[in-house]
């Protein structure tokens, strides 16, 4: 088998070992791949093309007739044409479940440096500011304990279900909504989780139905001086409208990992609002999460190529 990395760079920037597909046949790898001509010229023959953000589309598929299977390096698979590749049989295998502790984990790493800005006081530290103060301690912004407040999880698969957990642990209420609901799961309605949470969490995946679900009519029913974080997907939220929620106090305080455009554009509203914490989507990025995807990845190959599809998303 030929196999081609179209961008392996993210998934692996040099602490993963690439060695684990050679049993299957000759590997390509690239770092990034920018056009669509230059994906097409770079699956060339290959059978077995690996992405995670590169675009295949109906016009790549149709240039490169020998494509057979394609493994996304991720849990999202909305960069693939999946109805062009089931035309043709291709199945779009993708990564179910790979780094569900570590979002989960990276979700209160942002609820608690909102809480207590650990950085800016280890920093004001750093820069002399305690050895100068009068007083045995001070603090620079505003202080809050979680415990008995209540997280709003929106989205309640297995990382929403993991984040209540977590909060569980911390004291937390926990009020969860989730579009299908499940038995013996306990939901309220999308309105009663804004109206009552103090800290609100999106873990739901982005369809039609669920772009900006975050907007201006939805903040309003917020609570004043509520949390927002989003660990999912940039496109949930209407930025310009998170934007003037910090602005005008509605919200205390926002903490993203995603943006609508990645990277982030240098005009986009939430660079410059206050009390606004951006990280450039690491959630998934711990090496142990990373391999397992990469694992992964490769037990989609190897049940492909004995005859038992497994993670399809397209057929």
């Amino acid at each position: 088998m030929d196999i081609v990395i179209l961008d392996g760079y993210a998934l692996n920037p040099g602490d993963l070992d690439w060695g684990c597909l050679d049993r299957f046949g000759a590997v390509r790898y690239y770092d990034r791949t920018a056009t669509e001509a230059e994906t097409i010229e770079r699956i060339g023959s290959a059978e077995i093309v690996l992405l995670n953000k590169t675009p295949i589309t109906e016009s790549v598929l149709a240039a490169c007739p020998s494509v057979k299977l394609i493994c996304v390096q991720a849990t999202g698979y909305n960069v693939v044409d999946c109805a062009a590749a089931a035309k043709r049989g291709i199945p779009v295998c993708n990564v179910p479940d790979y780094g569900t502790q570590a979002v989960a984990q990276f979700t209160f790493a942002l609820l608690l440096e909102l809480c207590h800005h650990v950085g800016l006081h280890s920093n004001s530290v750093h820069n002399g500011e305690w050895t100068s103060n009068p007083d045995f301690c001070y603090w620079k912004t505003p202080q809050m304990e979680l415990a008995g407040k209540t997280i709003g999880i929106i989205g309640y698969g297995r990382i929403g279900r993991a984040v209540a957990k977590l909060a569980e642990a911390f004291g937390m209420n926990v009020l969860a909504y989730n579009r299908t609901q499940y038995e013996g799961e306990s939901y309220v309605s999308l309105d009663e989780l804004l109206e009552k949470s103090d800290i609100i969490s999106l873990h739901c995946p982005l369809q039609p139905e669920t772009a900006q679900i975050i907007n201006a009519d939805s903040i309003c029913k917020m609570k004043d001086g509520a949390i927002l974080i989003n660990t999912a997907r940039g496109p949930l939220l209407d930025e310009q409208a998170v934007a003037a929620a910090l602005i005008s106090g509605k919200l205390r305080g926002v903490a993203v990992d995603v943006a609508g455009q990645e990277p982030i554009p240098a005009d986009s509203p939430l660079l410059t609002a206050p009390n606004c914490i951006i990280t450039p989507h690491i959630a998934w990025a711990p090496l142990e999460s990373r391999q397992r995807l990469l694992d992964c990845v490769v037990s989609n190959i190897e049940h492909y190529l004995n005859g038992k599809i497994q993670n399809a998303v397209n057929l």
